[in-house]
């Protein structure tokens, strides 16, 4: 296989890094996991991503999550330019985020909603009001679970942390918590409890022993920071009943699979079947439509508590941004049953195909999925918490991830991230995929045996 060509990207790189700390703004983009060069993209389209250097690549990643109908859907687009045309931000109330705010609130059990612009803002506020409103500080959540570069959350944290520093779960003998990323004091994380994912002896301990302390547990609604780990069967209701028993507020972050999972996102799979609601919820992603756009919301008497209405201040220039609220607007407007059907059908042929293509080429792996949203451990068993999903072969990932992308496949840049579809992945698209995976399944093992 003749290797891609990457001169212009490696020359914006070395420009970036002169500019930005790593040459980049987040750090999975760096490619530090995985080696290479990281690809500057031009522009995008439906399934398909274009570099610097011209080369097309089928869209895996999709933004992280966002882009749930792919790359520059013309509807979208059209109301978008429509936006525009109107202005860019008022710093004043909207109608589109009133229509936003009715959306979301229609499709899930959230009461009322109030807009931030990043998913970090949403689950930093969400706790702030828990705590408000309990009167209490401690926070419980999971490790591999990531809630945003909050101080007090960047505790085993997944997701880009869990690149960078492997894995890292509570044992007894250890501190409940400790910072996951220097910068963070280590008082900022003292007020948190840190427990093992699917674990629910270990949550029954912890509100016995802190349970008039505790304000919240906060947990993704399906993980997919440490890639796709879905709760055991009934684990959701079981926190969501432990907190009630407690007077603690449970809170669902559904940034990564708020309208993604499902159409009613990681909520439609458990708790619109057993009949529970998260007291607190928190949104991004798809919701914004490719803008930076999240919200956090849930019962009415909790969201009482936020000014001007309660004592809990929260606020933000540019919360409920126009465009962004309008792109977002679209976007869950044209999410039908019909474009979940598609995910769903188009996650499946691709999650059978590689694994099929990894058993041929005798690559130990495990696919999880949680609705539309996918990850492959390259790892024996099934993953069931932090630990397990950090007892993965990460170089062989590499060479799995280098092989598609030289074949102008682009997978996540990290063994602990999410595969995403998009409704624009079509026949051509998802053949491109299945056409690279045995040359990749191959490289796989290869690195496997030599250790390369």
């Amino acid at each position: 296989m003749k290797p891609v060509s990457t001169e212009q990207s490696a020359a914006l790189f070395e420009r970036a890094r002169t500019v930005t700390p790593g040459g980049v703004n987040s750090p999975v983009r760096a490619f530090a996991a995985v080696g290479g060069t990281p690809r500057f993209m031009r522009s995008a389209s439906g399934a398909w991503l274009t570099d610097v250097d011209g080369h097309d690549y089928v869209d895996l990643v999709c933004s992280w999550g966002p882009m749930l109908l792919g790359h520059a859907h013309p509807e979208v687009q059209a109301a978008i330019a429509a936006a525009i045309a109107r202005g860019t931000s008022y710093g004043t109330p909207t109608e589109p985020e009133v229509e936003l705010a009715e959306e979301i609130v229609s499709r899930t059990p959230a009461e009322q909603v109030r807009f931030v612009s990043s998913g970090t803002e949403a689950t930093m506020s969400a706790i702030r009001l828990a705590r408000g409103f309990t009167g209490r500080d401690v926070v419980v959540k999971f490790a591999g679970c990531y809630h945003g570069h909050v101080d007090s959350l960047l505790a085993s944290a997944g997701s880009g942390v869990a690149t960078l520093r492997g894995s890292q779960a509570h044992t007894p003998g250890r501190p409940l918590s400790v910072p996951g990323t220097a910068g963070v004091p280590a008082g900022s994380a003292a007020e948190t409890i840190v427990l093992p994912y699917n674990d629910r002896d270990a949550v029954t301990e912890a509100f016995a022993q802190y349970g008039t302390r505790i304000a919240c547990l906060v947990t993704e609604a399906v993980p997919g920071n440490m890639g796709v780990v879905p709760p055991a069967p009934g684990f959701n209701s079981f926190l969501a009943q432990t907190c009630r028993e407690h007077g603690a507020l449970f809170i669902s972050d559904e940034v990564m699979t708020g309208f993604r999972a499902t159409r009613e996102g990681g909520w439609g799979l458990d708790g619109a079947i057993e009949g529970w609601v998260p007291d607190l919820m928190t949104f991004g992603k798809v919701m914004g439509g490719g803008f930076p756009a999240a919200a956090f919301g849930g019962r009415s008497d909790v969201m009482a508590h936020l000014a001007p209405e309660g004592p809990v201040y929260q606020a933000g220039t540019l919360s409920g941004n126009p465009i962004a609220t309008t792109a977002g607007l679209a976007t869950l407007q044209l999410a039908t049953d019909e474009v979940y059907e598609r995910l769903d059908a188009t996650a499946a042929t691709i999650r059978s195909a590689v694994a099929e293509a990894l058993t041929a080429a005798g690559v130990p792996h495990v696919v999880q999925h949680a609705g539309t949203m996918f990850s492959v451990f390259f790892r024996e068993g099934a993953v069931r918490d932090y630990s397990e999903a950090g007892a993965q072969d990460t170089a062989t990932y590499a060479a799995f991830f280098h092989s598609m992308l030289d074949q102008g496949v682009y997978l996540p840049p990290s063994a602990f991230e999410c595969w995403f579809v998009s409704a624009a992945h079509d026949d051509r698209a998802v053949s491109a995929i299945l056409d690279a995976l045995p040359s990749a399944a191959t490289a796989a093992a290869t690195a496997r045996t030599t250790g390369a």
